[in-house]
Order: C-alpha cells, then sequence, then structure tokens
C-alpha cells in the first residue's frame, strides 16, 4: 500500500524516490497500515529528502549510504542513546520504503536495521523505539544468562524456547524476578510482555518438567529413603498411590477414579490443557486448581512413584472451596463435584459468556428443543469436561392446578440416582424382664420404618409374650435415662445406634393416677467430701443399668421401697451375712438429716428420705437414698422427663460396693435366637436405580416450582428423561439419606455390571440414527465407601487405561485386584462409552504372589482409617507399588 502509486512501468529511480518520500512524509496516512516502522538518523534523512526534491542524481547532496552512527552509544553494542527525540534525531519510515533505501543506497558499516513494532496501547498507537531488555536463563543453569530485546507484543516463551533450544511443545514454567530476591510465577506462558508487565532490567527464568512429573523449582516430598532411590524405581504409569493427609482418602478416591478416566488423563499427559487454561473466567480460579491437578496427574503417571503426596492440590481446593479447609472428613462425590466444576470453568474455551434467554418447548418438537439447548450450553460452555462428562437429560414439569406443562432440556456432569429404600427397619433392643433374676435379652426386631414407638412393644411383644401396654422403651446414655419414650413417639428420633432398652412394667390394681414410675439410678460415693461448693457433700458418679419401677404412690414408704429395690437388683447384690460386723461410722454432723423427712410422693416434688445407718436391716445398702423430680443437680438430666416423674438414687460407698455388688453379674446379658439370623441387605439391581431416577415425583414444600399460568409457586410433579449421554458416564448412587430427624447410611447391596450396561432403554429417543453413538457401556472406576457416616473409609477401583488391569488403591497402598473383587461397597461408578474404549497398548502383568510386600511408614493420623480399612479380599491380594514416607 505504501508504494501503490510507484507500480508504473518504466519508471526513474527519482521518481520511485519521490514517491516514496511523499508517502514517507504523510506518516498519518499509513502508520494505520503497518505494524512496523524502521529508525533512520535525521541528518542522514534530510540530505536524502534534499536529493530527492533536486531530482539531479549528480548532485552534491547526494547521502551515500544509511548511517545511523550518531544515534549509537557506540558501535560494539548498537545500544541507542537515551532521550533520542522522534523529529530532532531521527525519524521512522514505514516497512516498504526503509527496504526500498536499503536496496538502493545500503547501510554503513553494516550497522544493524532499527527495526521497531507499532503497538497498540491504550491511548493511541505509538512506535517502540527503545525496546524492552530482558535477563533469561534456564532453572537448570542459573549462571549462563543471555540479555535479549522484546517489543511489548513479543511473547516471551516463544523467544526463550528459541533461545534454548527447547522443543516448543516442552512443558515448561516461566518466573519472573525483578532487582529484588523475591520471584513471581507467570502462570499465563503466552502472555505479550506488555500484558506480563516486564521492564527492562527484570529476569526470566524458565524451567521445564523433570521426567517424574514434578517441577525443579518446587521437587515434592520424596516418597522413599532418598532421592536416588525414587529415581531408579520404574513402575507402571498411573499404579500410583497417594498419601492420606489426614482423613482425605475421600479425596484420595476421587483423584483415582479422575485418574483412571482415560480421555481426561490422556489430554493433561498430552498437555492439552495449556493451551486452553483460562486466567480470565471470573468463574474459575485462575488456572489454578487445573494446574494443580495436572501436576498430580503427570507424577502419578510418571511411572516413578511409588505414591504422591497431593499436600499442594490439597491447598488449592481448600483455598477455593473453604468446605474442604482441614482435616475432617468429606464425601468423595462432593470433591468430586467441586473438582469437575473447577476444571470446567479453569479450562472453559469461551473467554467471555454471552447472555442467554432460556425459552421453555412451548409446545415444539423435542428433537428441536434439545438441539437449541445443547447449542446454547456450548455458548457459554465448552472444554474437556463437557467433551468427556457431559450429558442432556429432559425436565417435565406439570402444575398440580392448571395442568401447565413446562419441558425443558438441561445438560448434566453425573446422575445421582436414588437407592430404592426398604419400608421396614431391623433395630436392636434389650429387654428386660420383670423376673428380677433374668439376665437382659437381646433382641432384633422388624419394625416400620415410619412407624411409632408403640410398632416396636408391639413386634417385641410377639417375640416375648408380654403386653406391650406392660412396656415402657427408654434410650439408656451414660448409666442414666437419656429419654424415655412416649408409645406415640416415631421410631426415625431413635437412632441405630443409641442403647435401646425395653423395661417390662408390673401390672398394678391402682388407678394410673395412682401410680408411680420410678427411675432408679446406682451412684458410687467418693471417699471424700467436696468443700468447694459450700458444704460438706459428697461428690458421686453413676455406675450399672438404670431399673424403671411401677409403684403405687401408697407404697413409697421407706419399707416398701426398701423391699422393692431389694427384690429387684437381687441378682447381682447379695444380703449380708448376719454373722458379719459391719464397722459403725460415726458422722454426727449428718444425724440430723437422717432423721429429716420432707413433703410426701403425693407432691411430687422435692421428696428426700435418708436410710439411718444404725438400722442393721437397711445398713448393707450404705446409703442415702434420694428421690428427686426435678432436683438435675442431684439427678443429671432428669429434665428429659415431666417434672412430675420422679428419680431414685442409690448412693453407695465405695468399700460397701465392692462387698456386696457383683459387677459381672451385673452386666450380663443374654441373645435372642434373632440375633443368630444373619442381618440381610436389601439387594437392587442399578438399572432399579436408574428406573427410580426416571420416575414422576412430587417438588418438596422447600423446593416448589413457579408456575406462569398460575402466578404463584406449586408442588409440581417432575420428571426427568435421559436424552443424550456423555462418553464417560458418573453415576452417583445416594446412600446417604438426610431428613428434617435422621442421617443414615442406606448399606443396599447394589448389583451392577461391568459390562455392556445398556441404557437403549432408558433413552427417550429409543430409535437412534447411524450418527448416534452407541448406548452401550463398560465400567472402568468405582469409589468404594465402607462404615458409616462418622467412621467410613474410601478407596478405589479403577481399570489401567494402558495394560487393562484392575487395582484397588487404598491411600498410599496399591494392590492387583479381580474383577469378582469389586464389591458391593460402591458409592460412585465410572462408565465408558464401549466405541471409545481403547485396547490396552500394554500386556497384562503377572498377578501372581509379588516377592515382597512393602510396609507402610505413613505417619499421618486418619480416624477412619483405624475404622475400617476396606475389604479383606483386596488386603490379601499381592501388594506392587505400595506406601509413603
Amino acid at each position: 500500500p505504501i508504494f501503490a502509486a510507484s507500480g508504473v512501468s518504466g519508471c526513474s529511480d527519482v521518481t520511485l524516490m519521490q514517491q516514496c518520500f511523499m508517502n514517507v512524509s504523510s506518516k498519518s496516512s499509513v502508520i494505520m497500515c503497518v505494524c512496523c516502522r524502521y529508525v533512520v538518523d535525521r541528518r542522514w534523512f534530510d540530505q536524502w529528502k534534499e536529493f530527492v526534491e533536486t531530482g539531479d542524481q549528480n548532485s552534491t547532496s547526494f547521502p551515500g549510504q544509511i548511517d545511523n552512527a550518531e544515534l549509537f552509544e557506540d558501535l560494539d553494542s548498537y545500544h541507542l542513546k537515551d532521550r533520542l527525540v522522534e523529529d530532532e534525531d531521527f525519524v521512522l519510515v514505514p516497512a516498504e520504503a526503509w527496504h526500498k533505501l536499503l536496496a538502493w543506497y545500503g547501510i554503513a558499516d553494516d550497522q544493524p536495521p532499527l527495526e521497531r513494532k507499532v503497538v497498540d496501547l491504550p491511548s493511541t498507537l505509538k512506535v517502540e523505539v527503545y525496546p524492552i531488555e530482558i535477563f533469561l536463563c534456564l532453572h537448570s543453569n542459573m549462571e549462563n544468562v543471555i540479555t535479549a530485546k522484546f517489543s511489548r507484543t513479543d511473547s516471551i516463551r516463544e523467544a526463550m524456547c528459541q533461545a534454548f533450544s527447547v522443543p516448543p511443545g516442552s512443558e515448561c514454567r516461566l518466573w519472573m524476578k525483578s532487582s529484588d530476591s523475591s520471584c513471581e510465577r507467570l502462570r499465563n506462558v503466552h502472555m505479550s510482555v506488555l500484558d506480563a508487565c516486564l521492564s527492562s532490567g527484570m529476569t526470566v527464568i524458565m524451567e521445564t518438567r523433570n521426567a517424574d512429573g514434578t517441577w525443579p523449582s518446587s521437587r515434592p516430598q520424596i516418597m522413599r529413603n532418598s532421592v536416588e532411590e525414587q529415581d531408579s524405581y520404574r513402575g507402571q504409569p498411573g499404579v500410583c498411590g497417594l498419601t492420606n493427609l489426614g482423613n482425605t482418602c475421600f479425596m484420595n478416591s476421587a483423584l483415582q477414579c479422575l485418574s483412571n478416566t482415560p480421555p481426561l488423563t490422556e489430554y493433561f499427559l498430552q498437555n492439552s490443557y495449556v493451551d486452553e487454561l483460562n486466567f480470565t473466567n471470573p468463574l474459575g480460579m485462575k488456572g489454578e486448581i487445573a494446574e494443580a491437578y495436572a501436576d498430580v496427574i503427570k507424577q502419578m503417571w510418571s511411572g516413578r512413584h511409588y505414591s504422591v503426596v497431593p499436600r499442594v492440590f490439597k491447598t488449592k481446593v481448600g483455598h477455593f472451596a473453604s468446605q474442604f479447609l482441614g482435616y475432617q472428613q468429606h464425601d468423595s462425590q462432593e470433591l468430586l463435584s467441586f473438582l469437575l466444576d473447577g476444571l470446567h470453568e479453569d479450562l472453559n474455551r469461551v473467554k467471555n459468556k454471552e447472555y442467554i434467554e432460556l425459552r421453555d418447548a412451548d409446545g415444539r418438537q423435542d428433537q428441536e428443543v434439545a438441539e437449541e439447548a445443547w447449542r446454547n450450553h456450548l455458548r457459554r460452555n465448552d472444554s474437556v469436561i463437557v467433551d468427556t462428562f457431559h450429558g442432556l437429560f429432559k425436565s417435565t414439569l406439570v402444575c398440580p392446578e392448571c395442568h401447565k406443562v413446562s419441558v425443558t432440556f438441561d445438560p448434566f456432569c453425573y446422575l445421582s440416582v436414588p437407592l430404592p429404600v426398604s419400608k421396614e427397619r431391623v433395630m436392636e433392643v434389650f429387654f428386660v424382664s420383670l423376673d428380677p433374676y433374668a439376665k437382659p435379652v437381646q433382641h432384633r426386631v422388624v419394625v416400620p420404618k415410619a412407624g411409632k414407638v408403640s410398632d416396636l412393644c408391639s413386634a417385641l411383644s410377639e417375640m416375648t409374650s408380654v403386653p406391650p401396654t406392660q412396656m415402657v422403651v427408654a434410650d439408656v446414655f451414660n448409666h442414666r435415662f437419656y429419654k424415655i419414650y412416649n408409645m406415640g413417639e416415631s421410631l426415625s428420633a431413635i437412632l441405630d445406634r443409641d442403647d435401646i432398652f425395653v423395661y417390662e412394667l408390673s401390672v398394678l390394681e391402682e388407678q394410673p393416677e395412682e401410680q408411680v414410675l420410678l427411675a432408679l439410678y446406682l451412684r458410687e460415693r467418693s471417699h471424700y467430701r467436696d468443700y468447694g461448693s459450700g458444704g460438706g457433700s459428697y461428690g458421686t458418679s453413676l455406675f450399672g443399668h438404670p431399673l424403671l419401677l411401677n409403684v403405687p404412690r401408697s407404697s413409697c414408704s421407706q419399707e416398701a421401697l426398701y423391699n422393692l429395690f431389694l427384690q429387684r437388683l437381687a441378682r447381682y447384690v447379695r444380703l449380708p451375712d448376719p454373722s458379719e460386723e459391719l464397722e459403725e461410722e460415726e458422722e454426727d454432723d449428718e444425724e440430723e438429716l437422717y432423721k429429716t423427712q420432707t413433703n410426701g410422693i403425693s407432691d411430687g416434688i422435692n421428696f428426700h428420705f435418708l436410710v439411718l445407718r444404725s438400722d442393721a436391716a437397711l445398713r448393707f445398702m450404705l446409703s442415702r437414698i434420694t428421690m428427686l423430680s426435678d432436683d438435675v443437680t442431684s439427678c443429671p438430666h432428669a429434665s428429659f422427663v415431666s417434672a412430675a416423674q420422679p428419680y431414685v438414687a442409690i448412693d453407695w460407698e465405695p468399700d460397701m460396693k465392692k462387698r456386696f455388688y457383683n459387677e459381672n453379674e451385673a452386666e450380663k446379658y443374654v441373645k435372642d435366637p434373632s440375633m443368630e439370623v444373619p442381618q440381610q441387605h436389601m439387594t437392587v439391581q442399578l438399572q432399579q436405580c436408574i428406573e427410580l431416577f426416571t420416575t414422576v415425583e412430587t417438588l418438596e414444600e422447600e423446593n416448589p416450582w413457579y408456575c406462569p399460568v398460575c402466578k404463584k409457586h406449586q408442588l409440581a410433579t417432575k420428571k426427568l428423561d435421559l436424552w443424550s449421554l456423555p462418553e464417560v458416564l458418573i453415576i452417583h448412587l445416594k446412600r446417604f439419606s438426610y431428613t428434617k430427624f435422621t442421617r443414615e447410611k442406606l448399606d443396599s447391596i447394589v448389583e451392577f455390571p461391568l459390562r455392556d450396561l445398556d441404557f437403549s432403554g432408558f433413552l427417550l429417543r429409543k430409535t437412534l440414527s447411524s450418527e448416534e453413538p452407541p448406548s452401550r457401556y463398560d465400567l472402568i472406576a468405582v469409589s468404594n465407601h465402607y462404615g458409616g457416616l462418622r467412621d467410613g473409609h474410601y478407596t478405589t477401583y479403577a481399570k489401567n487405561k494402558d495394560n487393562g488391569q484392575w487395582y484397588y488403591f487404598d491411600d498410599s497402598k496399591v494392590t492387583y485386584a479381580t474383577e469378582d473383587q469389586i464389591t458391593s461397597a460402591a458409592y460412585v461408578l465410572f462408565y465408558q462409552r464401549q466405541d471409545k474404549i481403547r485396547k490396552p497398548t500394554l500386556p497384562a502383568p503377572n498377578t501372581g504372589p509379588a516377592s515382597s510386600t512393602q510396609t507402610s511408614n505413613d505417619t499421618a493420623s486418619c480416624k477412619d482409617d483405624e475404622d475400617d480399612a476396606g475389604p479383606s479380599a483386596a488386603a490379601s491380594a499381592s501388594s506392587i507399588t505400595m506406601e509413603t514416607e
């Protein structure tokens, strides 16, 4: 464009020079058309201009060779002088004009051409006369420093790869160092010098990833005795444990499942993620989660580690998701959900998400609405996570009042399928008979899950022949009644871990209002008085099993209660032999209390009486018998029962308890034959869970739907149908059930196929075109959960993508596994579509007994590991790449 007018055939050199001058002079008309300029000395340029204007090629003003010597500080470095002024010291000529001048006149003393780029700054276009001078070096050789000049638009990574002969595809990290000693990571290695805020005098250090997946600047903790031993290890890539940092088995299990998902792992191993890191996504994590995950995967698949310590990854997760801070146990599926979402946003190819208004189907064909929904999804979400894990389901809502039907198609990343819930529940209780010589009997009863306490008593009545009306149910905790239940209370208030006792009550002729239900506690008195509370009272501690007794109010005298207590405790409390001599105790200061009696039992409150030690018949009880109703200081937790409910405490002196109380006998109980019958777990097929997922349900009151016709929230019916499935389908089995009153784990046995899981019957589109992918899947990984809500442990079964062998991952320990060892403890299932499954590239290993078994030196504390270490089948399998630190 600069020399458009000079293309006339036969034009002389003078004419061309004149045209060149005209174009050079009209800078404002050409600066928008070119991306670079050349610096020319103003003195030489003025002489050339005079020569061109005269048109006399023999003139004395002939400029000769281009000479920029006056612009340099010296002719050795060719470094420009500081503070040169445009149009005074130099001029800027377009590239085409420069090449013409160079061809016509040449350049003096082999001076370098002073090419300068035009950079697009926020205010205006500007020619960079002074480039940025930066020092470059490699992390592996910090002494070899070179000086390079950069335009603000240059990519420093490309320049460094070229300067140090680093292959362009190599994975590298850049660190910026200013005049001080601090270094800052340049996360986006593709940024220009301008965007990276680099300035002259700064140093940029490049490091490339080690063969074992680590970085030279942050080598992780070594899992063996020495670096040499770790570096010399060569194992199967991907067969690598993860150190438990303290209750992090949930994280390790999720990571192992994703690590053994072939398309995702190959994406990271091939460094495809480097060019797709999204540093500007406000919903993302500035690429940090993706990079931290990549570091773990690179190390696990280097084949050079027995086990990896994912400490940096754990820190990053806690930084961006505060719920995972610390070292509490968490849900592996919740971590998996966060990680998939975080990776997606960090790798989202859509840099600027546009606003899209979603439309209802409004009677349109499903195919049309589904295609529109998927297009809209990809306009805002496009990543390897979408490519691998995202599918589409159809959601249909029906208003119960106006029958408005709302149809939408929504993307999903995994399926959370419910487990069929049994309507019955098995409870274990202790039955305490009226027969004082009968030991408590432990029973296992089947009751309705939504039943009441009366249902428990009815079920127990069939086993004991005791009428339910003669039973009372209580929760015993720490030698006291934590709660006494009414017949109408829901069984959901009773947890499986509670110690439930059912007491048989005597039948009394008195009217109910003339009867008293006494709770009998046993307390041991300390040897010394407690003077800290302002008196001389003795401290006491509860022991043994409490009792419940039904007595007439008229029989609440000292003598009657004594005889009743003696009768009920006869199995493990012996009477003193008359010939035994009991040493008299002198307690003159309490003598008055022994003779004091306040209020009657009919008053219902503050009834106290004390057994006189001078009465030989009663002295073996050694006691002070205290009748309480709402005196919670003397009887903790009395407030759990109504104030009219009295409690009785018998205080034992330590020496006398040792002589007359048989602790061994008191703790004995027998097991009913029902306890010998193995508890059967409900067995369901995975297909049943998927069917339940697609069943019509009514929305809960906490989550109503706003009907656009009725203009109010409605408890609409909702139905989900599968429309399209991803390459890798994650199925989450909802084993943990949470209600307003309870939290429980469903131990139902879910039977799932390892191969040929066919979804053709579940897809809404029953007939697929030839272009549609198949709907059969094979299992590739399983996240397991053992134990209960509070004391569980997570492990993983996974199939190695390279050799097709199954392995069992238990934190830092890895063992061979067979398909029949994949247990019913499955919590999250990973299936891969059959048309995408690649045949193993390596032969299956010899899974015979290993020559030696490594022993773990892992010192990280993990409560859940102590509770359940996983299945015995896996524990007995041959050990391969094991333990850490």
